[in-house]
């Protein structure tokens, strides 16, 4: 087609493109006294509910510190949908203190009647011991609608997905793995697993069992503390491991979920194999657990130093260098709205009026933000006495 008729062409749409638009604005005018201003909010909620209450179904113990919580709707109303790989946040009172953290869903989207997170018990966890010991079938939990974007994009990822699981960082690829299976398709899968002993690994038996099947998820195992009757790979997931399973590493996207530590490891292999960043996509779960061993810790700081927070408006109290801000609001009474708690979405975002944090070179803070003095509580650690707004 020629310049002048392609021209013509496009002017002739954009035209009757906004024909239609008038058309459609004049009936939505026409119709604005009979419109009920509250009508959008309720169809918006109601598709995406901040919170929702949710009942326990029932609990699982998968090994000696891992439980599987199945949640269903307390109320009428399903759970909203959600993509293999996303998390929900639960929100909970533990011994008089409002808290909330996120777990991945380990359940395929395949079943909407319920979701199951699976939590594993931290050596002090503050929430993860409750939800593994004292939770029962009949208990009620609020949890948010599901959030996240560590998911396969069809049309921006390739047909052959590598994950890459530590610990409890296999449960959003459960989720995945789970949905490919009842759906009898998918994009191709193969799994390393990463855990400290045989006995750690979280739904050992149905991914042994899924791997064994015709088209099923390729898996391997690797025990970084292996017993006497380990006879399959051990070590750490480095780039000699990564290698070796995946081959040639082009044509694949690959998904990093697991401790800190795991992420260091696995993102500078990946790196150094020539996978570009837009190949790999990462899932944080959480806060470090010392973070002052993290990149970037200030010298002359212990973690042990304790400052004076003060709310703008509100209270004051004593905080630690190496506790996360929003637990040491959380204890003292202060409740703010948070989802992820590891710096990515910045729902729980605050205003900093003075004094000096420490946050980790990964926290997601947009650029504007930052320019105006806002912080990720989740990940923000005095380093001086603080006043914040929140």
């Amino acid at each position: 087609m020629a310049f002048k008729e392609t021209r013509d062409a496009i002017t002739d749409i954009a035209k009757a493109g906004m024909v239609i638009t008038r058309k459609v604005a004049a009936g939505i005018l026409a119709d604005e006294r009979r419109l009920d201003p509250d009508a959008v909010d309720r169809v918006v909620s109601g598709l995406h509910p901040g919170r929702v209450l949710a009942r326990v179904a029932s609990v699982h113990d998968e090994t000696e510190s891992a439980t599987t919580i199945r949640l269903v709707p307390a109320g009428s109303d399903p759970f909203p949908p959600f993509v293999a790989g996303q998390y929900i946040a639960v929100y909970l009172d533990v011994d008089g203190v409002p808290t909330s953290r996120p777990y991945s869903i380990s359940s395929p989207p395949t079943n909407a009647g319920y979701l199951e997170i699976t939590v594993r018990e931290l050596p002090d966890g503050f929430v993860s011991k409750y939800l593994c010991h004292s939770t029962r079938a009949g208990d009620l939990f609020e949890v948010s609608a599901p959030a996240g974007r560590f998911v396969h994009d069809p049309l921006v990822d390739t047909d052959e997905l590598v994950f890459i699981a530590g610990g409890s960082g296999v449960t959003p690829f459960a989720s995945m793995i789970r949905q490919a299976v009842d759906l009898k398709s998918g994009p191709a899968m193969r799994l390393i697993y990463g855990s400290r002993t045989e006995q750690d690994v979280i739904f050992g038996d149905e991914l042994m069992g899924v791997a064994c099947c015709e088209d099923g998820v390729d898996l391997k195992l690797v025990i970084s503390e292996p017993g006497p009757d380990w006879t399959g790979t051990c070590g750490l997931l480095d780039r000699d491991i990564i290698t070796e399973f995946v081959g040639p590493v082009e044509g694949k996207t690959f998904f990093i979920c697991g401790p800190p530590a795991m992420h260091v490891l696995c993102e500078g292999a990946l790196e150094e194999l020539g996978v570009p960043a837009k190949r790999i996509k990462t899932e944080a779960s959480g806060p470090p657990p010392d973070v002052t061993l993290v990149e970037g810790w200030p010298e002359g700081y212990t973690g042990e130093e304790e400052y004076t927070v003060k709310i703008a408006g509100g209270a004051s109290f004593r905080a630690l260098s190496a506790e996360p801000l929003l637990n040491s609001l959380e204890r003292n009474g202060a409740t703010i709205e948070n989802l992820c708690r590891s710096g990515e979405c910045g729902v729980c975002r605050a205003g900093l009026v003075s004094g000096s944090v420490f946050m980790p070179d990964t926290t997601a803070i947009r650029k504007s933000d930052a320019a105006f003095g806002y912080i990720h509580p989740c990940v923000s650690y005095p380093l001086s006495d603080l006043e914040i707004r929140i």
